[in-house]
């Protein structure tokens, strides 16, 4: 206000002695004015900032908690040819000040980590602070800003370290710089940016905000039951614990409307069908105790499942789900989707490995089909397993179809393989694969951890059909031929097809319904202690 003040108080003295001159005069009075408005505010605007790798060098000195990001932050004025990029001439830019309300906000990313020196930076956004810092330190500051902001939000735990947790999908790559260019032109991509992370992630951000808020709301009401004498629950029962079950299944959104009945009704059970689905339950409508504990679980155990989930999906590739075709097996779901065109095919269950001998988490390319296969036994199964029965049983070998192929076992083809009548291949290290299995009881149980690493498929037909659905070479008679049992018959795929093995405890489907998972590898722990551990410095 001075300074327009003063601006005000010239350019009237001016006006004032030019007043008398002839029109031509008054032509060259405006253009004295201009003349002196823009050097008067040239004079008091405040010089642009320079940037160079020295200038560089000697802030990492000042501020050695950041010295991380010096090579990113480096390879950002690079790019820029070292001009500012966070100034607009005297003063931070829209951009600036927007990522710094997006830094503020990386709680509801599922985010816990803070910025060293994150109290200058809010300096820098705080009009009531006049002892400001040198434009050099808020220009270099806020470009660390964003670097920790991106490699947090946009790729989370770095590709070594997910190697070392057992994590073998392919990693993403990105460029902050590219990154940040996109950014700049479009802002409204800070929100929401299914080109930069995998869509699921948004999926699950958005149920975060939805658990924290039945938290912040004492929604999340215990189950009174009495664990000694409790029976399980079934339909038309009544008391206070099926009215506490049904808010629940109201606030969790497996219930339209809350009628506040004590009686476990046919609404109900549509609701209870619904949760049980949601976690990977047999579909009936018994409560078992188990049931109950599960509800009691505090839901800041549910949170943190959420967060945890969000940041695998930091991991995947942002264009997985944009393939024409692929299949996923999400090991603590127990489920394998094979995705076609944007829809999905077909669905399945599945088991997977035991504790001992965990499912591998990575992918490959499937590239043919193995109709009526025959089982080459793993030589860890003949030592650990096969010895010890062939020494007990001399027949033991002929009576389950089984023989010596070179030095080695083999199953024979037939209905009782282990292999059922159908296998995927993807060539990879861990000799893992996709097939059919004779013992399909064990996909009655909930949790299905019972094979040697390989994943058994329910629908193993199914998917063979699916997949070869619109290949005229191979015929629904011909595939029914093919697995019949007597002779192992192969067909090359004409297009590798994509599989990934993941592990998500959480995943929304297409409906926006959330489903949690058993943890049945441990692995949600680790995580947890490598993201959230408080002797865990600030990322």
């Amino acid at each position: 206000m001075r300074n327009f003040t003063s601006l005000s108080v010239v350019a009237a003295v001016i006006f004032s002695m030019f007043s008398f001159e002839s029109s031509a005069k008054e032509i060259d009075i405006k253009i004295k004015m201009a003349e002196f408005e823009n050097t008067f505010m040239s004079n008091k605007s405040v010089s642009k900032v320079t940037v160079d790798a020295a200038s560089i060098d000697q802030f990492y000195k000042k501020y050695p908690k950041l010295k991380k990001y010096q090579n990113d932050v480096l390879d950002l004025y690079k790019k820029k040819e070292y001009n500012a990029i966070w100034h607009d001439d005297k003063r931070v830019s829209e951009f600036g000040s927007l990522l710094y309300h997006k830094v503020r906000l990386l709680s509801d990313q599922g985010i816990k980590a803070t910025m060293p020196y994150m109290d200058l930076v809010d300096d820098v956004f705080n009009e009531s602070v006049s002892n400001k810092l040198p434009q050099i330190d808020t220009e270099l500051l806020l470009s660390n800003m964003y670097v920790f902001y991106a490699s947090n939000v946009y790729s989370g735990v770095d590709p070594a370290t997910l190697k070392k947790i057992g994590w073998f999908l392919p990693a993403k790559s990105i460029s902050y710089a590219k990154i940040l260019d996109s950014l700049m032109v479009d802002p409204d991509r800070l929100n929401k940016d299914e080109n930069l992370l995998f869509g699921q992630y948004y999926k699950l951000k958005a149920m975060l905000k939805k658990y924290r808020t039945i938290e912040q709301n004492n929604q999340w009401t215990k189950i009174d039951i009495d664990s000694a004498t409790y029976k399980d629950l079934k339909p038309f029962d009544s008391g206070v614990a099926v009215k506490q079950i049904r808010t629940r299944l109201f606030v969790v959104g497996d219930l339209a409307q809350d009628s506040k009945r004590d009686v476990y009704d046919e609404e109900m059970m549509a609701g209870i069908l619904k949760y049980k689905k949601r976690y990977g339950l047999k579909l009936n409508y018994a409560l078992t105790r188990e049931h109950i504990n599960q509800m009691n679980e505090p839901i800041g155990n549910r949170i943190k499942t959420i967060m945890l989930n969000m940041e695998r999906c930091r991991w995947i590739p942002a264009n997985l789900a944009q393939a024409s075709e692929y299949i996923m097996v999400n090991i603590p779901s127990f489920v394998l989707v094979y995705v076609k065109d944007g829809k999905y095919e077909l669905m399945s269950d599945v088991f997977v490995g035991t504790r001992m001998t965990e499912t591998v988490i990575f992918s490959g390319m499937m590239d043919r089909i193995v109709f009526s296969p025959y089982w080459y036994v793993p030589q860890s199964i003949i030592k650990n397993e096969l010895k010890l029965k062939m020494a007990e049983d001399k027949n033991y070998l002929a009576d389950h179809n089984m023989e010596w192929n070179g030095g080695n076992v083999r199953q024979k083809p037939g209905p009782k393989n282990s292999l059922g009548l159908v296998k995927f291949m993807f060539p990879n290290p861990n000799d893992i694969y996709l097939h059919d299995t004779p013992a399909k009881s064990l996909f009655d149980f909930e949790k299905r951890i019972f094979s040697h690493g390989c994943i058994n498929v329910k629908e193993a037909k199914g998917l063979a059909l699916a997949i070869l659905k619109d290949n005229p070479d191979w015929p629904v008679d011909k595939i029914d031929q093919a697995m019949s049992g007597e002779k192992e018959t192969t067909c090359t795929l004409k297009n590798k097809i994509p599989i990934y093995i993941g592990y998500f405890t959480a995943w929304v489907n297409n409906d926006g319904e959330i489903g949690f998972y058993p943890d049945v590898y441990d692995r949600d722990p680790q995580l947890d202690k490598l993201l959230y551990s408080d002797a865990v410095a600030a990322k």
